[in-house]
């Protein structure tokens, strides 16, 4: 069972950019499709971006343009890079790892981002 750990978020002016990265252990990292998701108060958690094993990406529409995944297989890292970031991109941003074989969807514990002056 893998297990993702989330680090990078905080409080971020308006504009500005936060690159957020979830390492994963106790799995084989490539096996796994990897994604961010985030809630924001009151809201429902929704899809942010996705990244497969061969590096094939999906991004909300809301995001494209401004938000980057990636992946590090030999780290067992997954990247999220935030740039003109917006208020409404303030909530708790969650990794994600999902293989239906390996047991389906594991979850991170959650990174905070806050974007406000």
């Amino acid at each position: 069972q893998v297990q993702l750990v989330e680090s990078g978020g905080g409080l971020v002016q308006p504009g500005g950019s936060l690159r957020l990265s979830c390492v994963a252990s106790g799995s084989i990292f490539s096996i796994y499709v990897m994604g961010w998701y985030r809630q924001a108060p009151g809201k429902r958690r929704e899809l942010v971006a996705t990244i497969a094993s061969g590096a094939g990406t999906n991004y909300a529409d809301s995001m494209k343009g401004r938000f980057t995944i990636s992946r590090d297989n030999a780290k067992s890292t997954v990247y999220l890079q935030m740039n003109s970031l917006k208020p409404e991109d303030t909530a708790v941003y969650y990794c994600n790892a999902y293989n239906s074989a390996a047991g389906g969807h594991f979850w991170g514990q959650g990174t905070l981002v806050t974007v406000s002056s």
